[in-house]
């Protein structure tokens, strides 16, 4: 959810001391569109600064919709100065989520072109503040949104396995979860798969691991999970990229997950046109 204080914040960041720009009498209409062809996403956002201002939003696209160039996306009508002064911010909180969706459902697309049941999520790299505008972007883009934060799930990293161990490290923090709460421990060898399950992992996760590693990790995981007969997923991350997704996707892990849907995808081009 959108804030008031969240579209504040960012329209005094954008308007500064003094714009004399801003002082345009009369009343306008606005259109954002789509200046290169993507996934819609973000007019939430959009749609709460321009409301915050008083502004009427008249029309709007759907998260997750496909646009081509040209295509209106979001139409607003209000005063010229209202509009005028949040037209900046939006086109760039929508252009930057859109950019996210688009990202994903590239990925997504390029993932169940392989695997129809492989899921595609993102990661916690995501720009504080906007976390929950980019994880309903890689939504509107057909991904997963993995943890929101830290309290969705434990994952027990190499950092945690380096200072505890890796069993310890598992028994400890499952001491303190709740009964709804999975715990995902990360390996970074193929033969660990097998000894995270083992300690108790719900889920784990191949860290940096070729193609040719990770269906060795899935074979051994799978073998493994079938003894202690209970399900154990198993998730790739780590360095994947849009164009190495298929080769991921046909290893069989259930999971691959990106950083870069988030932190690296460039923002789509829109434009803002009054009048």
């Amino acid at each position: 959810m959108i804030t008031d204080a969240q579209v504040e914040a960012w329209l005094r960041e954008d308007v500064g001391h003094h714009d004399v720009t801003n002082d345009v009498p009369g009343e306008t209409t606005g259109r954002l569109v789509a200046k290169e062809s993507g996934v819609v996403a973000g007019l939430d956002a959009a749609r709460a600064v321009f409301e915050y201002l008083g502004v009427t939003v008249t029309d709007a696209a759907g998260e997750g919709d496909r646009v081509e160039v040209g295509d209106t996306v979001l139409a607003v009508e209000g005063t010229a100065r209202h509009v005028l002064r949040g037209e900046r911010v939006a086109v760039n909180v929508a252009g930057h989520a859109s950019g996210v969706a688009t990202k994903t459902r590239a990925a997504v697309t390029a993932a169940r072109g392989v695997d129809p049941d492989v899921a595609v999520a993102a990661t916690r790299k995501t720009t504080p503040g906007l976390r929950g505008i980019e994880k309903r972007a890689v939504a509107a883009g057909g991904g997963d949104t993995h943890r929101l934060d830290l309290s969705h799930m434990v994952m027990v990293k190499d950092n945690h396995v380096a200072e505890m161990g890796l069993e310890t490290a598992v028994e400890q923090f499952r001491e303190k979860l709740s009964f709804a709460t999975k715990v995902e421990v990360e390996v970074e060898a193929p033969e660990s798969a097998p000894r995270a399950a083992d300690a108790g992992a719900d889920v784990v996760l191949l860290d940096n691991m070729t193609p040719g590693e990770t269906e060795r990790a899935v074979d051994l995981l799978a073998a493994r999970a079938a003894d202690l007969g209970r399900e154990v997923l198993a998730e790739a991350s780590g360095g994947i990229t849009v164009e190495t997704v298929p080769d991921y996707a046909a290893t069989g892990v259930d999971v691959i997950s990106l950083g870069s849907l988030t932190h690296s995808a460039a923002s789509l081009d829109y434009s803002f046109r009054t009048g």
